[in-house]
């Protein structure tokens, strides 16, 4: 592999999806051989110490733009091409396409010999808006790979791409960690504590916005207790959306069926996972198809821990589902589907073993981290 520099607006101590996807891929490469050029998480005292603990840790470098949104500006393209320069780098990944991958020209010109761009959900939305798409096309022009995560993404990218580009679309999904989760990653002691050790529970693990869904299963909740009545739904996490989620269980009466733990620090995400019988993540479409699930990497982490899965259809949800085989996927926004195919799953403990455990196997089989650290590796 190529030296390689990383630039990117999304890397940790700043959380979510796409920072956790650039961070594992990361610290999979070789650590001599690479360069994180990155934003600044937040400005505050607190952040930056944060981030400044957190780039002492990492067995690479990593280098920190002063803002807390990196563009292609002019002065930070003159500083991804600096950094490519001073550390002899001839590879550079965009941790997303749009809009950093814009840096492509001066970086290629600087010496940069391969050049590729990571795309998520976002630019899919990007595709769809005519400005925008002039810009990705710009982008799979100047780079040598464009990656998508599935089908759905690559087929809405590639559209705004030319022929030559969208021929060179190579697919690299976010992995799985198979060895933090697992069927046996602390669930019991979580149950424990909540004091749902004897309910059957459905587990729903993402960030707290009206796009995963947890709306839909609040609603579904007086349908799931007409069958089950001690069922509960734990949402696991935070966001802006928890006033109204909240809101909308009081509204529902649903109240005292639905727990909320707020944010969860990462490595107790695997034990909030396993304190589930089922994982359930309706999520959808919205804003004309701007706001799309670019994948869904927690179903697939619901999947390694052993839990069969209930998705929502939006954008590319239903990849990360064998439909019928490691759960089902759901018309985003029906709660009535929703909570048909939960409580199927909440009787029939043979069929919950059985999806779960498949879903462990297809984890195994494909979206393990160390397997497609080898293809980006290839791409670099």
């Amino acid at each position: 592999m190529h030296k390689t520099l990383i630039v990117t607006n999304d890397f940790p101590p700043r959380p979510g999806g796409i920072q956790a996807f650039l961070h594992n891929m990361a610290l999979r490469l070789d650590p001599e051989r690479l360069v994180v050029y990155a934003s600044t998480w937040k400005r505050s005292r607190e952040g930056v110490e944060a981030t400044a603990e957190f780039d002492t840790e990492q067995p690479f470098t990593v280098v920190r733009d002063r803002t807390t949104m990196l563009l292609p500006t002019p002065a930070a393209t003159r500083t991804a091409v600096g950094l490519l320069r001073e550390h002899g780098c001839t590879s550079v990944w965009f941790g997303a396409a749009a809009p950093l991958g814009l840096m492509a020209p001066a970086l290629r010109k600087a010496g940069a010999e391969r050049l590729v761009a990571t795309t998520h959900g976002h630019e899919a939305g990007w595709a769809q808006l005519p400005a925008a798409r002039q810009l990705l096309r710009r982008i799979g022009d100047a780079t040598d790979t464009i990656t998508y995560l599935g089908e759905y993404t690559r087929s809405r990218i590639a559209g705004a791409l030319g022929a030559e580009a969208a021929a060179r679309m190579v697919q690299l999904p976010p992995g799985v960690d198979e060895k933090t989760f697992h069927p046996g990653s602390g669930g019991d002691g979580v149950r424990a504590r909540l004091g749902l050790t004897d309910r059957p529970v459905v587990v729903c693990v993402s960030r707290l916005v009206p796009r995963k869904g947890q709306d839909t299963l609040i609603l579904a909740m007086p349908l799931i207790l007409a069958a089950e009545p001690d069922a509960v739904l734990l949402i696991v996490g935070g966001g802006p959306y928890e006033g109204d989620l909240r809101r909308l269980a009081r509204e529902t009466g649903v109240e005292a069926s639905v727990r909320f733990t707020g944010a969860v620090p990462w490595a107790e995400l695997p034990a909030h996972f396993g304190a589930g019988d089922v994982f359930a993540m309706p999520c959808r479409t919205r804003r004309g198809g701007l706001d799309v699930e670019g994948l869904g990497i927690v179903y697939l982490e619901a999947s390694a821990t052993g839990l069969p899965v209930v998705a929502g259809d939006s954008g590319g949800a239903p990849d990360a589902v064998l439909d019928g085989e490691t759960g089902w996927v759901v018309r985003g926004g029906s709660a009535e589907e929703a909570a048909e195919r939960i409580v199927v799953l909440l009787g029939d403990a043979e069929l919950r073993e059985r999806m779960g455990a498949r879903g462990r196997q297809w984890v195994e089989e494909r979206w393990r981290w160390d397997l497609l650290a080898e293809r980006l590796k290839e791409l670099l």
